[in-house]
């Protein structure tokens, strides 16, 4: 409020709280200790100086966890389910036991003690049955053979070509009565082995995919059994084989697994293992991972068939002077112990190209005898040279 004081001439504010005419003197600030005094009487202006307690950290902090925790519990959602894709057609059921997804690879610690744990009753049960649902299919029962096989023989895997091994295992290792059951089903299913030749070997590659597949024994023994009677089925169409092994060529495991497949043939046969030999080693010959497994399989081959007259005619120049190149030439794509080998295995090689008669057969050599008589020519090239 405003007030105009008399005699002075000017107007004087009044705050609030004042009376007129009370100064700042020592009046006022009495009067302000009193009131002062008397709020602090009444606890009007009392504080309390005592520190507040502190919050105990961990008790809380655990709250909020255990709480945090319920709620991401609740939170988190089931685990999703595939839904079935229904099939487009119905199979039939197959008779071969399915392998067990529970079932670990290599549960046997060796082949010889998986072959000794083999029912072979249970095995001949189960191709009866497939014989008998189906009748007209003897494709189904010869897979129903190799299925029930592999799955049976799971143990320790091995390297592709079995090198440490004899040639014919694990075939060897397989009892009589296996065997029998095994010879007896490939004479009823004869029109089909060809197909089941490609099965096994496909199926093996298909394993080889996987990480860790299956071990490859039960399609082996097939295999060995398969060739062992019917070598041709190998070498029947080997430009089929050599595609699908240039088309592998980056997996030195799955052609190392072909080359063993088809290299079977020529235990049996010292025709049909140079066929194959020729057609399908010969042309990786100078791979760096291939090159080993191709030298050592023709000098097997040649130990085991000592008399060469089954072989005359197989090679002929085409194929006799890429080798003696391979043999001699240096600084070539063989490492030099493949190909001091490979010299070991030249005059064998030089009896099958030029056969029971070579005055008939050396005309047909002397041209490419003749141009490599250079002054670059190795001298042990020269020497093998029978002009």
């Amino acid at each position: 409020m405003a007030t105009k004081t008399a005699g002075v001439g000017r107007w004087e504010v009044v705050k609030k709280g004042r009376r007129p005419g009370v100064g700042a003197g020592a009046g006022g600030r009495g009067g302000g200790r009193n009131r002062r005094a008397l709020g602090e009487a009444n606890g009007v202006w009392k504080y309390d100086l005592t520190p507040a307690i502190q919050t105990t950290s961990t008790l809380y902090e655990r709250g909020f966890e255990n709480i945090m925790k319920r709620q991401n519990k609740e939170q988190v959602p089931p685990p999703a389910v595939e839904p079935k894709k229904p099939g487009n057609k119905k199979q039939p059921k197959k008779v071969a036991t399915p392998p067990n997804q529970n079932q670990k690879q290599g549960r046997f610690r060796s082949l010889e003690e998986a072959l000794k744990a083999l029912d072979v009753a249970d095995l001949q049960k189960e191709l009866d049955k497939s014989q008998s649902v189906f009748s007209g299919n003897p494709s189904i029962w010869l897979k129903d053979l190799a299925s029930y096989l592999n799955y049976k023989l799971q143990a320790p895997l091995s390297e592709p070509t079995l090198s440490q091994h004899t040639h014919d295992y694990p075939y060897s290792l397989v009892s009589r009565e296996l065997r029998g059951i095994i010879r007896g089903l490939l004479a009823k299913a004869a029109g089909s082995l060809e197909l089941f030749f490609d099965h096994c070997l496909f199926t093996m590659l298909q394993e080889l995919d996987k990480t860790p597949g299956e071990s490859l024994h039960g399609y082996r023994i097939c295999i060995q059994a398969i060739l062992q009677d019917k070598p041709k089925i190998a070498t029947a169409n080997l430009g089929k084989f050599l595609e699908l092994l240039r088309s592998h060529q980056s997996r030195p495991a799955k052609c190392l697994t072909i080359m063993w497949a088809l290299g079977q043939a020529g235990f049996a046969n010292l025709t049909e293992g140079l066929k194959v030999w020729l057609g399908i080693m010969l042309p990786v010959l100078g791979i760096k991972s291939l090159s080993p497994f191709a030298i050592t399989y023709l000098d097997r081959l040649l130990l085991m068939h000592p008399n060469l007259t089954k072989g005359f005619g197989m090679i002929g120049p085409k194929d006799f002077f890429p080798l003696l190149d391979f043999a001699y030439m240096p600084n070539n794509s063989l490492t030099p112990s493949l190909q001091e080998q490979l010299c070991q295995l030249y005059p064998r090689l030089k009896v099958l190209a030029f056969g029971a008669k070579p005055d008939s057969t050396l005309h047909t050599y002397f041209p490419s005898f003749l141009s490599r008589a250079t002054p670059s020519c190795p001298p042990e090239m020269k020497k093998e040279s029978p002009f």
